[in-house]
């Protein structure tokens, strides 16, 4: 008789302390984040209108866009574990606040739209540093691996959180939902605390720099590679043309000529699923060339809007939809990890903010005009050609020599533990980023 077949967990959560940390309270924090939407909605629209609604996302979602840069160059400059612990603890004061509020009944729409542009800002600074912060908690041999556990706690909050927060609301109320999200910061918070993340070989002086300089010298970063500047502008436009598919016109069209918020329900989740089969297979897997894979990922994942338009009827659209959901995880899994790993190590957060700026930034210009469009072209007319303009975008960037023959560099020895930037104490001698100097001018070499 054969024995019971031991699960073993991944090397990133079995032998990386700091990455267990930070894996611990994000698969957590992930899941506070997607109840707060729910509850948020619904308090909003208890108190007042669908407009008021719109004010109060807007509030969150305006300072996010703006302050994403701020926050790129702060966690490079004074450190992305510090940087993302001060996040938690605000927005963990913010929601406190916020349930306080509704639990008390003396919420009214102006303290809510307020709160949430000190949550807006408080994310803003918080995402680029959680991008930099990873390669400081794991090997490089294990960064693939990192991001994809990362992704997976992602997507399996979306489908997790939503649920959770409609039986708390339920159950109890809108401000005990929002009370459950200030816990889940704070736990983040308390694993942050303590961790202890590799240092980073800094250049003499990059701390004593000006804002403005170490803002372009990001930017510089940027240009400097084609297949990131080209991808930038190619994930600009799937924020702007195809996910306003997903998110305006999808709804629409199940209304229109499926079964409604059933209809809806059934394709999101396919949708769900798809997205974590793809962290499985990143999870699994090493990919060699991982800008190439994102980028014909990125051209199906294109296709949504079309998908969604395409007149299969529910079970077809959702079908579908599975494998969007897995060409959608591994865009954004491998993206992650190609700049990482491509980016001087010391940059990697304000680099990362451009991409936030980016695609969140520019997105409510898609969300905006894709009704008024849609009203003027057609419904479907207008899923196809959003899609086409994502694709053409999608197979532009696959043109750009740098995205079809960059690899993944290849490994130094791990960095030592030792303080980050800002921290107190001296790098200790000898010690390096993920790579070797000779690894990074091998990089910047082909990425031209």
């Amino acid at each position: 008789m054969g024995g019971r077949r031991r699960v073993q967990l991944p090397a990133a959560l079995r032998e990386e302390r700091a990455f267990r940390l930070l894996f611990t309270g994000q698969a957590l924090s992930v899941i506070g984040d997607r109840i707060t939407p729910v509850a948020l909605a619904f308090a909003v629209l208890d108190l007042g209108t669908a407009t008021d609604l719109g004010i109060v996302l807007a509030a969150g979602g305006i300072p996010f866009a703006l302050f994403s840069l701020v926050g790129g160059v702060v966690a490079d400059r004074v450190g992305r574990r510090q940087v993302m612990l001060a996040s938690d603890v605000a927005r963990a004061i913010v929601q406190v606040i916020t349930a306080t509020l509704l639990l008390t009944g003396d919420a009214r729409i102006w303290m809510l739209v307020a709160l949430s542009a000190v949550y807006g800002v408080s994310s803003a600074v918080f995402s680029p540093a959680l991008t930099g912060l990873i390669p400081q908690t794991v090997e490089a041999a294990r960064l693939q691996e990192a991001n994809a556990l990362l992704a997976l706690t992602r997507s399996l909050g979306n489908v997790v959180g939503p649920a959770i927060a409609g039986i708390i609301v339920a159950a109890a109320g809108y401000g005990e939902a929002i009370a459950v999200d200030a816990a889940t910061f704070v736990f983040s918070a308390l694993c942050l605390a303590r961790l202890q993340p590799r240092s980073l070989a800094t250049d003499p002086g990059a701390g004593t720099e000006r804002f403005f300089t170490q803002l372009r010298d990001g930017w510089r970063e940027v240009r400097a590679r084609r297949w990131l500047s080209r991808g930038l502008a190619a994930m600009s436009v799937y924020h702007v043309f195809v996910l306003p598919a997903v998110f305006v016109l999808g709804p629409a069209l199940a209304e229109r000529e499926l079964d409604g918020a059933s209809s809806w329900a059934i394709i999101v989740a396919c949708f769900g699923l798809g997205s974590i089969a793809g962290n499985l297979f990143a999870l699994r897997f090493p990919v060699r060339r991982p800008i190439l894979v994102a980028a014909v990922a990125l051209v199906v994942a294109s296709l949504q809007a079309a998908i969604i338009g395409s007149g299969l009827g529910t079970a077809g659209i959702a079908g579908l939809e599975i494998v969007a959901g897995v060409a959608v995880s591994l865009f954004f899994t491998l993206w992650d990890l190609s700049i990482q790993e491509q980016v001087p190590a010391n940059a990697v957060a304000r680099v990362s903010s451009y991409d936030f700026t980016v695609s969140v930034g520019l997105m409510p210009i898609g969300l905006a005009a894709a009704g008024p469009i849609s009203d003027a072209l057609g419904l479907h007319v207008t899923l196809r050609a959003m899609s086409m303009v994502g694709v053409a975008a999608a197979l532009l960037w696959l043109t750009v020599p740098a995205v079809r023959r960059l690899e993944r560099p290849v490994s130094a020895p791990a960095p030592v533990p030792g303080p980050e930037p800002g921290a107190p104490g001296l790098v200790p001698p000898g010690a390096e980023t993920a790579y070797s100097t000779q690894t990074w001018r091998r990089i910047e070499t082909e990425s031209e």
